[in-house]
Order: C-alpha cells, then structure tokens, then sequence
C-alpha cells in the first residue's frame, strides 16, 4: 500500500512519471465501479474520504472512519478485490468542519477527528490547516497552516505508533482549493508560485525537525499546489501546462515530493495526462463522479417515464427536488441567483452539492424504485439513444439500472487511468464505449 505512494516519487524522479487517482467518495457505487475498474486493470485505488464526509462524529454520509472502511472493504469483497491493493486516505484532516469555532475548539476536533481515521487504518493523511477560525482570516499564512499542521501530524504519529502496522505518509500545501469547487463563475485561475511552494516546503520541514518528527516529514510524499485548475459551479477550468512549467520544475529541486491536484474534475484525459507528466502524480477526482451518477440516474429516470405507464412523470427528480427544497443547508450559501436559475443548480451544478442528498431515506427509496421498475426490461435502442446516446448497447439485452450507472462512471474514472499512465506520445488509448 505505501510502496505504491512512494513509486510515485520514484517514478517521476527517474523520469517516468506515473499517477494514481484519488476517489473522494462516499457513494456505494461510486467505490463499487472505482474497486471494479481496480480489477479489471490489476491497479491499486487510492480511496479518500472528505473531512465533512466522514469524521468521528459522522459528517454527512452518517459514517465514521470505522465505518467507512467496512463499506469500503464489503464493496472489495463482493467485486473480489483484493484488501492489500486499497488505500486508505483522509483529505482535508483539519479544522474545516468546525471553522466557525473559536480555533481551539476546532482543532481539538480535528484531533479527534485524524486519531480515529488513524484507528481505523487510514495510512495517507492530508493535512490540512490552512483556513481561519472564528475571527481569524479566511486562509492563514504558511507558518500559521504549518504549526497546525504540525500538531495534527503529532496525533497521528503517536495513534498509529500505538495501532501498530504502516505509520502514514502525508500530503502537506496551504494552496488548498475550497472543498467542492468554486461557488463562483471562474475567469482564470493563476498557478502557484514556484517560490511560494518552496517556502510552504521550507516552514514544514523546519517545523517537523525542530518538533523532532523529522521520521514523520520523511513520510510527506505530496504537496499540494494549485496547477491552473478549477470548477465552479457552471464552468471548468482547464490545465494549461505553459502555465505551470516553472512550478512544475521545483521538483527537480525537491526529487522527494509530487504534487496533488485538487479539482481536477471536468478535466478530460488530455489535460489530466499534462498533468501527470508534469509531476502532479495524485489526481483527486469526487464531484464529477456522483455528477455522472446522477447524469445516469436523471436518464433512467426519463426513460421510465417515457416507457412505463405506471411510473409517472420523472418521480426521482421530483423527489430530489422537494428534498433539496426542504432542507436547503447544504447548498443555499453556495447557488446564486433567482429561483430558476437556483433550481438549475440544484440538479446540473458542477459542483454537484445534490451528492450530500443521495443518503437520505427518501433519495434512497425514489432510486429503488427506479431500479426496481427498470430491472429486466428491454428498453428500445431509439430511447437510449435520446437519454442516454452513449449508452445505445445496453440495448440488446435486459436492463440492469445498477450496471447503467456504474459504467457511467466507469467512464470518467477511464480517463483518469489512461492519464496516469502519462501522456506520452507512444501511448494510444482505446476510450470505453
């Protein structure tokens, strides 16, 4: 499991620079269709869990880290993937759930938080501390981020020294994209500067030595860095690697590191192999694979509609709608605009914040029931072909709603395979059909 992350470094310091993706889900089948792909390519998955996705205290899936690593590990079982190929990751480990706290109380959670992920068998761990607290800016400076970061890791150390087994490796960088995307229409977004990066590096292994965990900073194989790239909720961002060319040469400086990339969603394979190559080895990809969930779930849903008498007129998009409309929290603060262009949003966002309502009972039962109606049928090529035009095959033979959505997002997590391979010329890649 740690050999893999520290291929990675030594792949791109012998010229070879290879990826991995990072699935930063919690949906079933998402981590279903991500553990299948993983065998089909006899392939680690590196799976990530969110600090408001998953924490000691439940975040919004209801799952701790415990749990979370049962889902994951019931899902290997039934795809027969083997356990030792899986890692474990939490991203964002820090104060961000409780930024509204006075920042003691915030990190007092954020320890308790990274202790239990380390408990249960998260070995990559993002430290991330660099938001401000209750009257405090809203992003700190690098000794500020790195002090906090400091402190985190010493948890971790200490709980994973006492669990026994793999101590971690983590991921540092206080150029930390927002959780989920932008809010925002983006314009452009400026890559990090080289010197900024290189000072990021400097305060945390000045920090970590004089702390005495230099064993601990030997283990930060990542650094998070902002390449060009971003989503908001109605554009995309696209890697342009002119750009990046001069922090992308800071490593050849620093040969022990590679870079993270945060919302790389909406990408594409092109851009994301540029990125490979240019020493962002770990791609971290979560809204854009419950956004193709719900693409493939919204197309169903019309094809019962159109094909079955009984069904109704779309019944889960209505669903979702009275949801979202009824409990509001989770994307009112970040969709703008007049109560059209809101409910736009709340459906086809890129940032996908529809995602936090898949676990509630009523999203639950509605997708049940559309597969349920849609299990075994034969629907007509013609109506594939006008809800879901790539999907045309699943036409000769009976319908299996489950499998429609997992080759959906078996699609996306395709480019990201090819991508991590690199991006070299001798390479041809055949996409999934």
């Amino acid at each position: 499991m740690t050999a893999t992350l520290q291929h990675l470094v030594a792949s791109r310091r012998h010229g070879r620079p290879e990826g991995i993706t990072s699935v930063c889900s919690a949906h079933p089948l998402v981590l279903r269709a991500a553990l299948r792909q993983g065998r089909e390519h006899g392939s680690s998955v590196l799976i990530e869990a969110t600090c408001n996705q998953v924490n000691h205290l439940g975040g919004y899936t209801g799952l701790q880290p415990g749990d979370f690593v049962s889902l994951v590990r019931t899902i290997a079982d039934e795809e027969a993937f083997p356990a030792e190929r899986i890692i474990l990751g939490g991203d964002h480990l820090g104060p961000n759930p409780w930024r509204d706290r006075p920042a003691e109380d915030a990190m007092n959670e954020a320890e308790k938080m990274v202790a239990a992920f380390i408990r249960a068998g998260f070995r990559k761990i993002h430290l991330d501390a660099s938001m401000g607290c209750k009257g405090e800016p809203a992003a700190l400076d690098d000794e500020a981020t790195a002090q906090r970061a400091l402190r985190i890791a010493e948890v971790a150390e200490q709980v994973a020294k006492g669990a026994g087994g793999a101590m971690p490796f983590y991921v540092i960088g206080t150029e930390v994209p927002p959780p989920g995307g932008a809010d925002h229409v983006l314009t452009a977004v400026e890559p990090t500067s080289r010197a900024a990066a290189r000072q990021t590096i400097k305060v945390h292994r000045e920090l970590f030595g004089k702390a005495g965990l230099d064993d601990a900073f030997s283990r930060v194989v990542g650094l998070v860095v902002q390449p060009g790239v971003e989503f908001g909720n109605h554009n995309v961002i696209r890697y342009r690697r002119d750009k990046a060319r001069d922090l992308s040469g800071l490593l050849d400086d620093e040969p022990h590191f590679v870079f993270e990339a945060h919302s790389t969603d909406y990408q594409g394979r092109e851009p994301l192999g540029e990125l490979v190559d240019d020493g962002w080895a770990i791609l971290k990809v979560g809204p854009e694979l419950t956004f193709v969930l719900r693409e493939a779930l919204y197309a169903l849903d019309l094809m019962a509609s159109d094909l079955l008498p009984d069904y109704g007129q779309r019944p889960l998009y209505a669903t979702m709608e009275r949801l979202m409309s009824a409990q509001p929290n989770n994307w009112k603060g970040h969709y703008d605009g007049n109560e059209p262009e809101r409910r736009l949003l709340r459906h086809y966002s890129f940032s996908d914040r529809i995602r936090y309502y898949w676990v509630a009972p009523e999203a639950k039962a509605a997708v049940k029931r559309l597969v349920d109606a849609l299990h075994g049928v034969r629907v007509p090529a013609s109506l594939l072909r006008q809800h879901l035009p790539a999907g045309e095959h699943f036409a000769s033979a009976p319908l299996d709603p489950e499998a429609v959505v997992i080759w959906r997002i078996a699609r996306s997590l395709d480019d990201y395979h090819a991508a991590c391979r690199g991006n070299r010329q001798n390479q041809r890649r055949e996409a999934r059909p």
